[in-house]
């Protein structure tokens, strides 16, 4: 398998904790989203959104979304699952992943951000106004969802597809400044994912393409 995504890209890091938890090798080709690489007509291709990440499976099929490429990775590989087996704790892990990665995390996509600058206008003021409002209530959905299924983890005490959203969310917040100071249960999963192995290893600035600069 090949995995085309890029190092700080919320979406991509999801895909590399999936993989990571699940024991599974892949190769990695960085898609620089500063530098326009996915609005080639290569990238492109693989993805007609122009998004990463994108997922060439063994057999040659290209998956993108990053729900569904884990959704897949699953299917594919059922060891080490991320999916609970008991469909109640699978429907509510479900939940909380859309919730993240649907309600919370675009909005602080890049092409999003560079929209609101350069056509909406906003200065630092109203842009973490806006950060505060969607991605900060998305994450307020989740605490109060985690607290109602949650155990260790969002979902009883075995990560999920939920802690795979959870944890590149996390990150993304705190570098856009958004206040997490009313999400004890969410902090309190963050470390204990990210002192175990597979996170650790996902984290953006393990990665190859990683600038630190």
């Amino acid at each position: 398998m090949k995995l085309f995504g890029y190092w700080r890209s919320s979406a991509t890091y999801r895909v590399r904790i999936a993989l990571q938890l699940k024991g599974l090798d892949c190769d990695y080709e960085p898609v620089n989203l500063l530098n326009g690489d996915q609005n080639k007509a290569e990238h492109l291709a693989r993805n007609p959104q122009g998004l990463v990440p994108a997922l060439m499976t063994d057999d040659g099929d290209l998956i993108t979304q990053s729900l569904a490429i884990m959704e897949y990775l699953d299917d594919a590989f059922p060891s080490h699952p991320i999916l609970p087996r008991n469909i109640a704790a699978r429907a509510h892990a479900r939940a909380i992943a859309a919730t993240i990665a649907c309600e919370a995390q675009p909005f602080m996509n890049l092409r999003i951000q560079n929209y609101l600058k350069n056509e909406g206008s906003f200065d630092k003021d109203t842009m973490s106004a806006w950060l505060n409002t969607w991605p900060g209530g998305a994450m307020a959905a989740a605490e109060k969802m985690v607290t109602q299924y949650g155990g260790k983890f969002c979902v009883s005490d075995e990560p999920s597809i939920a802690d795979c959203c959870l944890i590149p969310q996390w990150f993304a917040a705190s570098r856009f400044n958004i206040d997490l100071s009313n999400f004890p249960h969410l902090a309190a999963i963050n470390e204990r994912c990210l002192a175990m192995p597979a996170f650790e290893k996902a984290h953006p600035l393990k990665q190859s393409d990683a600038v630190t600069s």
